[in-house]
């Protein structure tokens, strides 16, 4: 059974081998480590591995904005994703939740229109011919 909390900087390590995992390098360390420092950070774990974590803020025009999701590729497409954004949705410090992904990325679009996303536009020029398609969810609290 999952367990979702906030990322401690003691498990910089396991998630950034997550990340690397799938990007294939290490680039986004100090993004990742900024945003732990910050509390906005979750990770979810089985058997206290971390399976998956989501990275958020507050940046955008002061909304909340889910910048990544990441789960490990061995443990995709078991919920976990949504899981995260489930259990953000919970403590999200702002009534509007934003986030974005690559119009490639068909995964991610099924998980966010099955969790109540709706599309809010695209922005080009970011990855060559790959648009980043902008989700939106109005929470009711």
């Amino acid at each position: 059974m999952e367990h979702i909390t906030i990322a401690k900087l003691n498990e910089l390590d396991e998630i950034v081998r997550i990340d690397a995992e799938v990007i294939g390098d290490e680039s986004r360390r100090t993004y990742i480590k900024k945003a732990i420092e910050e509390g906005g950070c979750l990770v979810a774990k089985v058997n206290r591995s971390i399976v998956g974590f989501l990275v958020y803020n507050t940046h955008f025009f002061e909304c909340s904005f889910i910048s990544l999701v990441v789960v490990k590729p061995s443990e995709r497409r078991k919920g976990y994703a949504k899981s995260l954004i489930k259990y953000f949705e919970n403590i999200s410090p702002t009534e509007k939740i934003f986030s974005s992904t690559n119009q490639s990325n068909e995964r991610m679009h099924r998980v966010f229109l099955s969790l109540g996303y709706s599309k809010s536009g695209f922005i080009d020029n970011l990855d060559e011919g790959d648009p980043e398609i902008i989700y939106f969810k109005q929470l009711k609290k």
